[in-house]
């Protein structure tokens, strides 16, 4: 998975699977666009991005999260539910924001 965290008054924390960095989906008038500069950020293993996700949830950061390993990765860390997760031409995607 790509982390990319963007720092701010409140942090933006990119997080999608790597397969799909510069893909775009459509799905009616909905579309999720993967682009690089926002979500290519560094590599990390799933134990690295749910450290990334406990630590900066306490730092009231906003999550946007890309893709079935890293919603998962969400889930099992508890920043999202299930019922957060929406999904345009399969692929799922979640927003947390504090």
């Amino acid at each position: 998975m790509f982390v990319n965290i963007i720092r701010s008054h409140r942090d933006i924390v990119a997080i999608c699977d790597s397969e799909l960095i510069g893909k775009r989906f459509e799905e009616g008038k909905f579309q999720l666009d993967i682009k690089e500069n926002f979500y290519k950020g560094e590599k990390m293993s799933k134990e690295e991005v749910k450290k990334i996700m406990q630590n900066l949830i306490k730092e009231d950061a906003t999550f946007n999260i890309v893709g079935t390993e890293a919603t998962n990765t969400a889930i099992e860390t508890g920043i999202i539910s299930e019922k957060a997760v929406k999904k345009i031409q399969g692929i799922p995607f979640a927003m947390k924001l504090l």
